[in-house]
């Protein structure tokens, strides 16, 4: 039985359902149930009646699906599967923060740990970072927390003084407006999407912004055929699966998330075996935290 088989064969055993973000290797994302970003996943498995979700991702997203689905088991293959950016904050940042801006809304990106969601006032995708803020509407400031370009796309997007902390994705981050033109001047005819955790001076050349999935439901319903795409190098992929008429080429080649790609069909065996590793997150934090996310949730 090869790995597929047998991956097949444990879910239906241990009821279980194989969640994969869109940054995952080929092979994991072939293997899934579910792929997508990582709230659009969280969502989907709270509705599903498996028992079991094996999140094939880093470890913020798994600590995300447990807050919101406490009666599922949630494993993550790979628990050294980190997010440096997540990791920029803690929790007692967010309380220096709260003490800094006493009244202010602080509004957290859902890549952060659960303690982090815990201290703030709501969440927030880079699909709705604008919506969220426009929904305070007494308050004439909020913080952002912890990624400077998400808060910075944001502001220029708001008449609100946006406040943010200094964090970064490693990834988006280094890629450079030199770097884009670069590929720019390859692929003229190409549309240059961008992810909003990208440096401003990036977006600024930008055809369109995007988050993940929000790019993935572009470049579909668009009719141009060709794009130089502004995210980690994984989404190709799904892109490529779903459009085989068109072309991607990645503003730089190395839009590569390390972490993103620690996942093997190794590790989804073993862990559909094990049961193993288990993400919990504990229950004052758990609540706390699903309160941030539901906020953000409600927000239309």
């Amino acid at each position: 039985m090869d790995g597929r088989d047998l991956i097949l064969k444990l879910k239906e055993e241990k009821r279980a359902i194989v969640l994969a973000h869109n940054y995952q290797p080929p092979e994991i994302q072939d293997i899934a149930d579910l792929t997508g970003d990582s709230l659009e996943l969280s969502r989907q498995a709270a509705s599903t009646t498996a028992q079991v979700i094996v999140f094939c991702g880093v470890a913020f997203m798994a600590e995300t699906a447990a807050i919101l689905n406490p009666d599922k088991r949630v494993i993550l293959p790979r628990p050294d599967a980190g997010c440096p950016m997540a990791d920029m904050i803690t929790a007692e940042d967010m309380v220096g923060i709260k003490r800094q801006y006493p009244g202010t809304p602080i509004i957290t990106y859902v890549n952060s740990t659960a303690a982090v969601k815990a201290e703030s006032t709501v969440c927030c995708t880079s699909a709705n970072s604008i919506r969220v803020v426009e929904s305070f509407c007494k308050e004439d400031s909020v913080y952002m927390a912890p990624d400077q370009n998400l808060a910075k796309y944001t502001a220029r997007h708001t008449q609100k003084q946006v406040y943010y902390w200094h964090g970064y994705c490693p990834i988006h981050h280094e890629l450079r407006a030199e770097q884009v033109r670069q590929r720019k001047a390859e692929h003229p005819d190409a549309l240059f999407l961008a992810h909003p955790e990208c440096r401003p001076e990036v977006l600024d050349l930008a055809d369109h912004v995007q988050s993940t999935s929000g790019m993935l439901r572009y470049v579909t319903e668009s009719p141009h055929k060709s794009f130089i795409i502004g995210t980690e190098k994984g989404i190709l992929y799904p892109m490529r699966r779903q459009n085989p008429e068109k072309r991607f080429y990645p503003a730089s080649d190395r839009l590569v998330c390390a972490d993103m790609k620690k996942t093997s069909l190794h590790d989804v065996i073993n862990s559909l075996q094990t049961l193993e590793p288990r993400i919990t997150v504990p229950e004052a934090i758990r609540i706390r935290a699903l309160g941030a996310v539901e906020k953000m949730l409600a927000v239309r």
